[in-house]
């Protein structure tokens, strides 16, 4: 519940989402290690319904990294590309997978007739912070490089990422900027983590009872991925403290209302039109942390992909 002891409106789709969690009885995520947190996302998603949607071809591979191979699953669309999506999953830096986000990058690749390259960047607390922000930079670069070899459009390069994908896709955009390349035509942040100090107001409002993202979760996640709290005061891991945002790629951000991210979203969306970047903030009333994912089972979820992808398609035409 939040700390106020009731739950605030949510929709009734996810209400229901929410009564099924609780009948699940399972354990938080700040109560278990991080493989076990690992086993808990990949069968929640597992479960979730909805059949994967076909797309021509997808192949997983390993591309150079700082550290050695990353690796990343390739989906190719079955019309001619419009470009090439870098998607990076969410899980708090910690959790997550190719497989726990198949379905999503499936559902992009078709959507926007997209490339899409879904990164399974280093992770703590194995390897933690920047190891995360190194490989996704890596995988940004690759995709920009392999172009014919993927069969997408030269120069149409996009990123998107939710949660902590969304992080590194805000990094990336970032990054890209200050090497002057490659040039992104979009960076699509769904609800991201942009702030490793765990500050706002949501907090205390969303800090229980809205999922499997609670407040101790947020901090449990912080304490693997960064190695010391300090280093949430570096951009890299915390996006929305950049000096400027003067000149990164156009954005998307997308916003559940019910969850401990909540001022995060409206932050960063506020951070890059105040840098003078177009950017469309959508929030999404009633939803929860990781909605996003929740295609057939919630609307919302379809809208938002939809949206995702129809912005993809427009940022790769123009």
């Amino acid at each position: 519940m939040s700390r106020g002891g009731s739950r605030l409106t949510v929709h009734p789709q996810i209400a229901k989402a929410l009564d099924a969690l609780a009948k699940a009885n399972l354990p938080p995520i700040h109560t278990l290690s991080p493989d076990a947190a690992r086993e808990l996302m990949g069968a929640m998603s597992r479960a979730r319904g909805g059949e994967p949607t076909p797309v021509r071809q997808t192949k997983d591979r390993r591309i150079p990294g700082p550290a050695g191979g990353i690796p990343v699953r390739i989906y190719q669309p079955y019309e001619r590309a419009t470009g090439a999506l870098v998607y990076y999953h969410g899980g708090g830096h910690v959790i997550g997978d190719l497989d726990t986000h198949d379905k999503i990058c499936r559902n992009l690749c078709v959507g926007a007739d997209a490339v899409v390259v879904s990164v399974d960047y280093r992770m703590g607390p194995e390897h933690r912070f920047p190891a995360a922000v190194e490989d996704a930079w890596a995988a940004l670069q690759w995709t920009a490089g392999a172009a014919a070899e993927l069969g997408a459009p030269a120069g149409r390069l996009a990123v998107a990422g939710d949660s902590a994908g969304g992080n590194l896709a805000a990094v990336a955009a970032l990054m890209a900027r200050d090497a002057g390349g490659p040039a992104l035509g979009l960076q699509v942040l769904i609800y991201p983590v942009v702030d490793y100090g765990l500050a706002g107001d949501c907090y205390r409002r969303y800090g229980e009872g809205y999922g499997v993202l609670t407040d101790k979760a947020m901090a449990w996640f912080r304490d693997h991925y960064l190695a010391e709290p300090g280093q949430a005061a570096d951009w890299r891991a915390s996006p929305v403290l950049a000096a400027s945002f003067a000149g990164v790629a156009p954005a998307l951000v997308l916003a559940a209302e019910c969850y401990v991210l909540h001022d995060d979203g409206v932050r960063i969306a506020a951070a890059l039109k105040e840098g003078g970047v177009p950017t469309d903030f959508k929030l999404y009333p009633g939803m929860i942390h990781g909605f996003f994912g929740m295609a057939p089972d919630v609307d919302d979820a379809i809208a938002a992909q939809r949206q995702v992808s129809d912005a993809l398609r427009a940022a790769f035409a123009a």
